[in-house]
């Protein structure tokens, strides 16, 4: 008998919640924002936009379908390296949209203008992209054709990626016209750095290094009050001759702030320097997976 506490932590829930939320975001973005202008912006969802001109089918159908045949192909091409979170997250785009086309069928433009409803589309789909991409997951498609790609070719798979959407966008501007195609192309690109920013922004944390004659009560600050680690490093003034130590700790956004306020506080001379650090794992951050 499987034993559901160990795999339905506080964590894990919490993970597939963000799961949820980011797949209705796409399928939200998809449907009422690209579905109106036939805008096919990479993925899974564009291959159905520009299936669905030639075949009479929906683009929720044709994702399903796509999705499905993709799983089969990199389980046997490549193995189950993908996870169970991909798995669901990408047949759960795929839901949602079915869902959103039974609720509300053939949707108007809410703006109706092409580039105002391309960026909005963009904007809320990246950004559930990037919470899906952020629990370790993908929404599928063409991600999956990367990893394909990428294993018969050597190709980067981010590049397998790209070029993928490429085709995707070309065959919009076969199916609906180079206007369309052109636009389609342009949210590929935005799509792509706002998923990436939008990770980055989710992970950022502040490396922050500290030279101070007397490190002890810095120390015993983010020990105890921020309840954070630290490391410390032996060093030597090269121009005051003097011995000294530096500590550099990795922060969240809220504990920075108060290690930077006690050190505004301190009477000792200080000397630190911070930098963004968007990739921290290991204890008091995300796990290595």
């Amino acid at each position: 008998m499987i034993h559901l506490k160990k795999y339905m932590t506080r964590d894990s829930i919490k993970s597939y919640l963000l799961i949820l939320v980011g797949i209705t975001m796409v399928g939200l973005g998809v449907h009422f924002f690209h579905s109106p202008f036939h805008l096919a912006v990479g993925g899974a969802y564009g291959i159905g936009v520009v299936l669905s001109e030639f075949t009479g089918l929906q683009p929720g159908d044709i994702m399903l379908i796509v999705n499905g045949v993709l799983f089969i192909l990199a389980f046997l091409l490549i193995g189950a390296s993908f996870g169970v979170k991909t798995i669901l997250a990408s047949l759960g785009t795929s839901g949602v949209v079915k869902i959103l086309e039974f609720i509300a069928p053939n949707p108007k433009s809410l703006s109706g203008d092409i580039m105002l409803d391309l960026i909005c589309g963009v904007i809320l789909s990246a950004i559930g992209i990037g919470i899906v991409f952020n629990q370790g997951a993908s929404t599928g498609g063409t991600d999956i054709l990367g990893k394909i790609v990428n294993k018969f070719t050597g190709v980067d798979i981010g590049k397998a990626v790209l070029y993928c959407d490429f085709l995707i966008t070309l065959g919009a501007t076969l199916a609906y016209g180079p206007k369309t195609g052109l636009y389609s192309l342009f949210g590929v690109v935005i799509n792509g750095l706002i998923i990436d920013y939008v990770i980055d922004g989710m992970n950022m944390a502040k490396e922050v290094t500290i030279v101070a004659d007397d490190p002890a009560p810095i120390v015993h600050f983010i020990h105890h009050e921020l309840i954070k680690t630290c490391t410390l490093y032996d060093a030597h003034g090269a121009y005051s001759g003097k011995p000294k130590q530096v500590i550099v700790t990795i922060l969240d956004r809220r504990s920075y702030v108060q290690l930077k306020e006690f050190l505004k506080s301190s009477d000792q001379k200080i000397f630190t320097w911070i930098k963004n650090s968007s990739e921290v794992h290991g204890e008091g951050f995300r796990a290595i997976e």
